[in-house]
């Protein structure tokens, strides 16, 4: 345990001394944080409210790009291959890699919340356990993800071309940048094929309507079982040599953690429960504010009140005969 910490300890120094691992971690995610807080919700409380878990899912988002990025350099400059001759497994490495990673991204969510509360007056910042439990399973997630980008290209350019491919569906299909209500039908069907999309409701669900963590399970299982599958095959792939070659199967490996969300997004398309939690709290801002609590995301199917309330779309209102 003491050479874990000891390792843990040495990830989070030499991230750090990273300048892509650090622009992702921090740099990025506040720069995002006031570009939505105060151009696009032009300081309203409630629209910030409503922007937050979006703004706080790229943080954690952010973190597989930093992360596969910093693992290829060690590899390159020969970094893995001090520590291969250590009593360090590379279960090791990688746990402590993660470990170090969720470390280094709380300070960020905290400060981005601190700034929500005092610069822009949010009042209510949901359900903090459920934004607590998503946090960490997302980045953990996340990061995992990093670990078998960097176990499947041997460069760090070819890191960063994947990583590009990944990263723009990731943002701009799952709600992350975008409401996914704004988005076209056909992107909405898309989107629900993506694990980003899974992690942006649930935050944004946990925080604008206050979901506690039994109403956000579908969410937080699909991002956990998706964590142990891609932890499992980075360690079957990781690689401490760069001259090491990468095995043929390596790429299936790697397409085969898509596998969940394939079958989750089959179902979902079918049920649509994630996609009317988001429509409704985007209708909602629409509503006048009754008071310093957001209204409360309806499941599909309720009859309560507050949802037959719910204004119509422009796109839906029709003129009386």
């Amino acid at each position: 345990m003491s050479n874990f910490a000891s390792l843990t300890r040495m990830r989070i120094q030499l991230a750090l001394r990273n300048k892509m691992f650090f622009f992702f971690s921090v740099v990025f995610p506040l720069g995002m944080f006031f570009l939505y807080a105060g151009i696009f919700a032009k300081g309203n409380p409630r629209v910030v409210s409503f922007f937050l878990g979006p703004v706080i899912s790229l943080n954690v988002m952010g973190s597989f790009w930093g992360l596969s990025a910093m693992l290829v350099t060690f590899r390159e400059q020969g970094i893995l291959r001090r520590f291969h001759v250590t009593p360090v497994t590379s279960t090791d490495m990688l746990a402590s890699s993660i470990l170090a990673n969720y470390l280094l991204t709380l300070p960020t969510v905290f400060i981005e919340l601190l700034f929500a509360r005092v610069i822009f007056h949010v009042a209510n910042l949901g359900d903090l356990l459920s934004l607590f439990v998503l946090v960490t399973v997302g980045t953990v997630a996340f990061a995992s993800l990093g670990l078998v980008v960097a176990s499947v290209t041997n460069t760090m350019q070819e890191t960063q071309v994947l990583n590009q491919l990944l990263w723009l569906p990731l943002i701009f299909l799952s709600g992350a940048t975008l409401p996914i209500a704004f988005l076209p039908k056909v992107a909405q069907r898309v989107a629900v094929f993506l694990p980003a999309t899974y992690l942006v409701a649930g935050l944004q669900n946990a925080m604008y309507s206050s979901f506690p963590v039994w109403k956000l399970l579908t969410q937080i299982l699909s991002l956990f079982f998706w964590t142990v599958l891609t932890f499992f095959v980075a360690a079957q792939l990781f690689r401490w040599e760069p001259e090491s070659k990468i095995p043929r199967n390596a790429k299936l490996w790697a397409l085969a953690t898509a596998l969940p969300f394939f079958l989750l997004g089959v179902w979902e398309n079918k049920n649509g429960q994630i996609l009317t939690q988001a429509q409704a709290a985007y209708r909602s801002l629409d509503q006048p504010a009754k008071s310093d609590h957001p209204p409360k995301t309806q499941q599909p199917g309720s009859d309560s009140p507050s949802m037959r309330t719910l204004p119509p779309s422009k796109k839906d209102a029709q003129p009386q005969p």
